[in-house]
């Protein structure tokens, strides 16, 4: 029988194998925890209860802010078993962030770290929390250890929200992109189909739990097709190395899920080691573009060409390159089942011919109904019942997609969106600091790193470092600028507006 959310996909799979691995914990590349298809269905069962307990209902927002872990993953399995909506956060936030987004979620409870309570204390020591500690072996958390491992009844329908993924605004503030059981259920649906995983494979998992990368497209799929999951704690090229090859344990993994920034880290490891990744059928890459170059070097390091997809917080993944068939470097591939795919004018809304640029615009069963409290946001990212994703690209005459810009002003850094507006609000708070515009320039680590041209105030000593202390304090790292210019005015055009095109010419020297 077609499940038709999340929870009950998951109830079929893990009835069907419920002495099987479901997932091996991997700290700091040794193995922590193995746990079976049936003991995290009754941990899920009993995490669920307790979350009921602590008075969270059926569409209550539930922000789980810690560390990639086990039980973070129970957590949001518990979560989908009543209806209640996960809202993972990046657990590096600082105070002036997690402000924000606590706020505009309007959370029932924060499920967090000992190194996230300070944090969330300083914004509001008031709020509602749940302090779960995932540095300790995974069964010695209790917290829902006493509880019933039964199934909890909940009426859930496919258009109940599941999940709220923050992703950045171009205006500063993140929206969060509401995804329904429909969007969570079909999104991974398709990836199962199109890539064709099974029991039988073996996932890497090495990416974070806090974006649809790692969620969605890797840790709901592999769960949903009765996989087994090694997942390592962080990524390390040498612990990712080392699962991948079966060196920890258990079955070496079949599957490898990455951003081109972690296989820049992966490739300079292996490269000329010996390794054998022969059985490894799989090896995708999503989150930034992956430059042909990688492209070339990912075949002759791992044996295989990698699989280039996209995708997004607010629609699940939309295209990809077959497994079967041609590989195009460069290219985000063909669109997935369901999906309708439009390359217009971003102007008239006219359709361009193939070969032609213009925004690609969506239509299918997984995207968004909208972002979280943001009326006017969702309805200026929809036209007709096509969502407008901000990206411009052309497709050629064998339907293949290709990215060539972005509409939206979004910094994509090591696979994370980072928005200009966000960063230049924390410089411009500086009183030595008159102006700054952000912008991301090309970089063979990263894909893109954050750079600012910054206007000092008249009289002000100000340095480059008093700068980057000041972003280090209020944003996560990999928003901070690498590298700061001072300029005496930035380039404009002559209606005032920033010319970010002139401003990236100033890193070229």
């Amino acid at each position: 029988m077609p499940c038709k959310t999340l929870s009950q996909c998951f109830a079929q799979s893990f009835a069907a194998r419920r002495d099987k691995t479901a997932i091996r914990f991997l700290r700091h590349g040794r193995i922590e925890t193995d746990i079976t298809y049936g003991d995290l269905d009754r941990d899920a069962n009993r995490a669920a209860h307790a979350f009921l307990d602590m008075g969270v209902c059926k569409g209550d927002r539930v922000i789980l802010h810690l560390e990639k872990s086990l039980v973070l993953v129970t957590a949001f399995l518990g979560l989908q078993k009543i209806g209640a909506v996960a809202v993972p956060l990046n657990p590096g936030f600082k105070a002036a962030e997690m402000a924000y987004l606590a706020g505009d979620a309007e959370a029932a409870l924060i499920v967090l770290g000992p190194d996230q309570k300070p944090v969330v204390d300083e914004i509001d020591p008031d709020c509602r929390t749940l302090l779960v500690d995932p540095g300790r072996p995974y069964r010695e958390i209790d917290f829902f250890r006493s509880s019933p491992d039964w199934a909890p009844d909940a009426d859930i329908g496919p258009e109940d929200p599941g999940l709220i993924i923050y992703t950045s605004g171009t205006t500063g503030a993140p929206k969060g992109a509401v995804l329904t059981q429909e969007n969570l259920v079909h999104d991974a649906g398709n990836i199962i189909r199109i890539w064709e995983i099974t029991e039988a494979d073996v996932l890497c998992h090495a990416l974070p739990l806090f974006h649809v990368h790692g969620l969605c497209f890797a840790l709901n799929t592999a769960l949903m097709a009765g996989s087994s999951v090694a997942m390592l704690d962080v990524f390390d090229p040498e612990k990712v190395t080392g699962a991948l090859v079966g060196d920890t344990g258990g079955k070496a993994c079949s599957v490898f899920m990455a951003v081109p920034s972690m296989y820049a880290k992966l490739l300079a490891y292996a490269e000329g080691k010996g390794y054998d990744f022969d059985h490894i059928r799989l090896w995708t890459s999503g989150s930034a573009p992956l430059l042909p170059r990688d492209f070339e070097r990912i075949k002759r390091v791992f044996g295989k060409e990698p699989v280039e997809r996209e995708g997004m917080s607010e629609t699940g993944m939309n295209f990809s390159n077959p497994i079967h068939g041609a590989r195009k470097p460069g290219s985000i591939g063909l669109p997935l089942p369901g999906l309708e795919a439009r390359i217009v004018d971003p102007a008239s809304g006219a359709d361009k011919t193939p070969g032609e640029t213009g925004e690609i615009r969506l239509k299918g069963p997984g995207i968004s109904p909208g972002y979280w409290r943001k009326p006017e946001e969702t309805a200026d990212a929809f036209e007709a019942g096509w969502f407008r994703t901000g990206d411009l690209g052309n497709v050629d005459e064998d339907g293949y997609y290709y990215l060539t810009d972005r509409i939206k002003h979004i910094i994509i850094s090591g696979g994370e969106n980072i928005s200009p507006k966000e960063v230049e609000a924390v410089i411009n708070g500086f009183d030595h600091v008159a102006e700054s515009c952000v912008v991301g320039i090309p970089d063979d680590r990263w894909g893109e790193k954050v750079v600012a041209a910054v206007v000092a105030g008249p009289g002000h000593g100000i340095e480059a470092q008093d700068v980057k202390d000041r972003c280090k304090k209020q944003l996560h790292d990999w928003k901070c600028p690498k590298e700061i210019r001072f300029v005496d005015e930035l380039p404009k055009n002559a209606m005032g507006k920033v010319l970010t095109d002139e401003v990236k010419t100033l890193f070229e020297s």
